[in-house]
């Protein structure tokens, strides 16, 4: 399903204390395409995911999903945070935290228990429902996290630097695995990182941000061939030039991008 932001923007405070967070923002994100977004710290990329979320408001413009604006959260839309540890509950069994996410869908019990089952193999662990959260390593609370995000079967993933928090070849499985059921469940994804590598080696385009006040600097189309790999890719040259070129933008973000 397609995503589309039509001229949002977002301020904090009211009169003189108002303050800027994001400027007028256009941009589409196509159906099934993988976008990556990065810019420095206090660039509006959480902020412009949550507006995408339908979880904050913007004061200007509009989120459409779909025919239909997000003025909430809407169905069919998924979200993964960063903080694993703070979004599943500690209480509740892996099957039991990913079958609340159903809830809403108001579902069958067999299908919520064959989506759960689906689910919990796409990403790697079957078998494993009736271990609880605080059981398991980073990687695999984050997995759950993908997991729970994708037993609605959303049309669209939104994932805030859902990586950040563990080691670097936790992160490089996952970075896999997100690619796999990106294909596995045809899922649109926009995914927040401040990892450069990350964001090319993923992305069908990279979307930089500039600071104060956000705005979209780049919008670079990735062109790198698929399926990814983590070595193979990373030796592409091309790859190699992404990563330079969306670095320089990062660092200097009011240079205009190479095409």
């Amino acid at each position: 399903m397609e995503l589309r932001i039509d001229g949002v923007t977002k301020s904090y405070g009211h009169g003189p204390d108002s303050k800027l967070i994001l400027e007028e923002t256009w941009l589409k994100i196509q159906e099934r395409e993988f976008v990556s977004i990065v810019g420095p710290s206090g660039c509006g990329k959480s902020t412009l995911l949550m507006m995408m979320a339908g979880l904050l408001a913007p004061t200007g413009g509009q989120v459409m999903l779909g025919n239909e604006p997000v003025d909430g959260p809407p169905f069919g839309l998924s979200v993964v945070f960063q903080d694993y540890s703070r979004s599943l509950f500690p209480w509740m069994t892996v099957r039991r935290n990913l079958s609340m996410a159903a809830a809403a869908y108001k579902l069958p019990k067999p299908e919520v228990e064959a989506r759960v089952d689906h689910a919990l193999a796409a990403v790697g662990l079957a078998g494993k429902g009736a271990m609880y959260p605080w059981q398991m390593s980073g990687g695999m609370q984050q997995r759950v996290a993908i997991a729970r995000a994708l037993v609605v079967e959303p049309k669209v993933m939104l994932m805030d630097e859902p990586f950040a928090a563990v080691d670097a070849q936790t992160r490089a499985d996952l970075e896999d695995l997100v690619l796999r059921v990106r294909d596995e469940y045809r899922v649109t994804v926009a995914f927040v990182t401040h990892d450069i590598d990350e964001a090319v080696y993923l992305g069908d385009r990279v979307l930089v941000l500039a600071a104060d006040p956000g705005r979209v600097v780049a919008d670079i189309s990735v062109g790198l061939p698929d399926p990814r790999e983590q070595i193979a890719t990373k030796l592409e040259p091309r790859f190699a030039a992404l990563r330079a070129e969306v670095y320089r933008l990062v660092m200097r973000p009011t240079t205009p991008a190479v095409a």
